[in-house]
């Protein structure tokens, strides 16, 4: 990225539930970019292994999967809630992947080394034709090493939790702050031990700590360096 030239590649990463979804939204919407939430694409193999009544613990199966579908994700076509279209083939599948199977079983999936590079490839694909704002965790360091901006959103587990809990209760929902926290402090174990694509922070990436920052306040930061 030259100077005055703004960023058509942004790779957006940081730890679960430290708002990246949410920021990333309102860039894309601010930009005009594709809003590409990497986790789709592991929700997509697993409802696609789910409609084939895959045994979701014969590993090699599944990765072979992940080889062999063709998935894309494209700019929204209906103004229906969702963020993106995704396709599979030809099949528009961005709201049959939303339901209950596909949320219990996405995370056996998406723990396969193979599934994470073979879906890693594709994301890359979608990622440079540009006008994208990619959101995962190893977009910066593994995906798009090459993104114009790269931008790690952190925040203590602890205000994570906390976020989280208040969505719940918003909702009128009930919930355990003590019992979410726990879940995230594992999810932040998992995320930055695995032996492939460890959650960490790209060197060239800008690091915001967004614990006493206002959603408002992170995306006005993020524009500012979009500038």
């Amino acid at each position: 990225m030259t100077k005055n030239t703004p960023p058509s590649i942004i790779a957006l990463d940081g730890p679960a539930a430290s708002g990246k979804s949410t920021l990333g939204r309102s860039v894309a919407d601010a930009l005009g970019f594709l809003f590409f939430d990497t986790g789709v694409m592991y929700r997509a193999i697993t409802w696609i292994a789910l409609q084939h009544d895959m045994d979701l613990s014969n590993e090699s199966a599944v990765v072979s999967l992940a080889q062999t579908a063709q998935i894309d994700i494209r700019p929204p076509s209906k103004n229906d809630g969702r963020s993106c279209d995704v396709l599979i083939g030809d099949k528009d599948v961005t709201w049959d992947m939303r339901d209950g199977s596909v949320d219990a079983n996405v995370s056996v999936v998406s723990a396969y080394a193979g599934v994470r590079k073979a879906l890693s490839e594709q994301q890359r694909r979608i990622g440079l034709r540009g006008k994208v704002i990619m959101v995962g965790r190893d977009i910066g360091t593994v995906v798009l090493p090459e993104a114009d901006l790269k931008i790690y959103l952190d925040a203590s587990a602890e205000e994570r939790a906390r976020r989280r809990y208040d969505e719940i209760i918003a909702r009128g929902e009930q919930a355990n702050y003590d019992e979410i926290l726990r879940k995230v402090i594992e999810r932040d174990r998992i995320d930055s031990t695995r032996a492939v694509a460890p959650l960490r922070p790209a060197e060239d990436a800008v690091i915001i700590d967004s614990d006493k920052l206002t959603a408002d306040q992170v995306l006005n930061w993020v524009m500012e360096l979009c500038k």
